[in-house]
């Protein structure tokens, strides 16, 4: 089992952004001091939800104070980049981290990002498949043009080539994919994408998506080995303490405050209605899905999760108390105490 740290940056009532972002490197070095598999960086726009506008950026940062863990985006928003301009990055992570680096994408949302970014509802609606193709054609091949609705431009070298690692596997970074819903599910399935699933989903839920996953990509073609090997990650909650009321406490008391504030800041680009969610009850929910309480109930949920959903990376959210030292603190925690006990 491989069990990484999910960075939102999150910018809690009453902190600065850059202490929030501050919070959010110390929490990728602390991950790997204690031993983590990886870490897992957000990217969100003009909202106090995640202050870290760029995960590449963020990305490079991280992998140059690293010299073991993994690091990846959860997610880069395609909508709001050209495909080739994170291809290039992507590649320039790969290569200069000797392939510690995975490229997670998503399709975002209807958000105002749309409008100022100029990649219009369209974007967002229509145009990621033709985005998210040309990526991975970006990404594995050596030269590279476009002739679709929205991308259109002559061949052009690909430099420098994911596949030129001095000390890699010949293969470029490892692409992931957000997924929602089963169009999504079934995106992702058909180009043989492992899927990252997301905090709000339950056991059940996640276990029916890779059930979908694992149907579809059999169906294009995909071979039964590389289906069983897929590496689909599960976003969580982690938060731990002697006893497992502490933990829930500490989640109702940060928590609330700083959903409430960043999901109130998002504004659609078209005026749509937006259905956000009730900032204690989701508290309560992540509460009860995700390992937070003892050292023994987390490492039992990680597991359980495991054996329901056939997932076996985990990219756990360990800054829920807003405090830059508890959070440190429970970093270290996952490390030393619930780690060896899914070994």
């Amino acid at each position: 089992m491989r069990v990484g740290a999910f960075v939102l940056a999150a910018q809690f009532p009453g902190q600065g952004q850059g202490e929030a972002l501050h919070r959010a490197v110390r929490t990728a070095e602390v991950a790997e001091e204690a031993g983590l598999d990886s870490v897992w960086v957000a990217e969100h726009h003009f909202v106090p939800y995640g202050v870290c506008p760029s995960a590449v950026t963020l990305a490079a940062q991280l992998l140059g104070l690293t010299r073991r863990i993994r690091v990846g985006t959860a997610v880069s928003v395609l909508p709001n980049t050209h495909p080739v301009a994170l291809g290039e990055q992507a590649a320039l992570l790969h290569l200069t981290s000797g392939g510690r680096f995975t490229l997670g994408v998503g399709r975002g949302g209807p958000w105002v990002d749309l409008e100022v970014f100029g990649g219009g509802l369209a974007a967002y609606e229509q145009d990621f498949p033709e985005a998210l193709d040309l990526l991975r054609r970006w990404l594995g091949d050596s030269r590279v043009g476009a002739a679709g609705g929205r991308y259109s431009f002559r061949d052009v070298a690909v430099v420098p080539r994911p596949a030129e690692s001095l000390d890699g596997d010949g293969t470029g970074p490892e692409v992931i994919l957000a997924c929602t819903s089963p169009g999504s599910v079934r995106a992702a399935a058909e180009r043989g994408l492992p899927m990252l699933l997301g905090m709000h989903c339950g056991d059940e839920e996640k276990a029916a998506m890779v059930a979908l996953w694992r149907e579809t990509a059999l169906a294009a073609g995909h071979s039964p080995d590389a289906v069983r090997a897929a590496g689909h990650v599960s976003a969580g909650v982690c938060q731990l303490a002697d006893r497992a009321a502490d933990a829930r406490e500490t989640l109702l008391k940060a928590l609330p405050g700083w959903l409430k504030q960043g999901l109130d800041a998002h504004v659609t680009v078209d005026g749509r209605h937006r259905a956000m969610r009730d900032p204690v009850a989701y508290t309560e929910l992540l509460c009860a899905l995700h390992p937070v309480g003892t050292v023994e109930l987390a490492a039992d949920r990680l597991a359980a999760t495991s054996e329901r959903t056939g997932i076996s990376r985990f990219a756990l959210l360990a800054e829920g108390s807003g405090d830059l030292a508890a959070t440190e603190e429970n970093v270290r925690l996952l490390g030393a105490e619930v780690l060896p006990r899914l070994l």
